[in-house]
């Protein structure tokens, strides 16, 4: 329910930010393109700065037009397949500099190599988690289970870094982290358990 109403607030908050990029010519494709690249930009040049705050600021911005482009999308009737896998195809670009540009500042300038373990760690286990639906969903099955969904690991790791480049001692970002990699794998474990009890029930022998 709540997850529904932050939907609802959303949609009524940048439906004339959408209008109003349709009315200048812009496509829902192009403003995905657009908020992925201003992303990757964000993430890979900001963050291997130093500069955790602001760099964890213009993604949080550029995020939104994940949202912004569905509105869009819904208010041309274009709404469909090929805009959830743009979506979900480039949604990887994101996260891999997200962390990727975490693990680059952590090796080098910030001189962390626990940090930038942990953030390598999440960036493998988000993939994983990320394929272990999309290959479920190729077989036939579904898998949208877990408790480490796409939105919840792209806010947990900006809130932990923006805090962190507010003056937060490190060891914050850390533990959110570390809770995002446990948490991650707990997510692909339970999207497997989901697909092999539905793989199993699809092979049972009638009674």
């Amino acid at each position: 329910m709540l997850n529904r109403y932050a939907r609802a607030v959303t949609t009524k908050l940048f439906t004339p930010l959408a209008r109003l990029l349709l009315r200048l010519g812009l496509t829902p494709d192009a403003v995905t393109f657009l908020g992925t690249l201003g992303v990757v930009a964000s993430a890979l040049v900001l963050y291997p700065m130093g500069e955790l705050f602001w760099g964890s600021l213009a993604v949080t911005i550029f995020v939104l037009s994940d949202t912004i482009d569905g509105i869009m999308a819904r208010s041309l009737g274009r709404s469909g397949k090929w805009g959830a896998y743009l979506d979900s195809t480039l949604d990887r670009f994101a996260d891999g500099a997200v962390f990727g540009g975490l693990a680059v500042w952590f090796a080098r300038g910030g001189d962390d190599d626990l940090t930038a373990g942990l953030a390598l760690l999440c960036l493998v286990l988000g993939s994983i988690v990320s394929y272990a639906k999309a290959r479920a969903e190729g077989l036939g099955y579904t898998a949208n289970v877990g408790i480490a969904e796409r939105g919840e690991r792209m806010v947990a790791v900006l809130v932990g870094a923006g805090f962190v480049g507010l003056g937060v001692p490190l060891g914050f970002l850390q533990v959110v982290l570390a809770l995002l990699a446990v948490g991650s794998a707990v997510t692909v474990v339970q999207r497997m358990t989901t697909v092999h009890r539905q793989a199993t029930a699809a092979t049972a022998p009638d009674a």
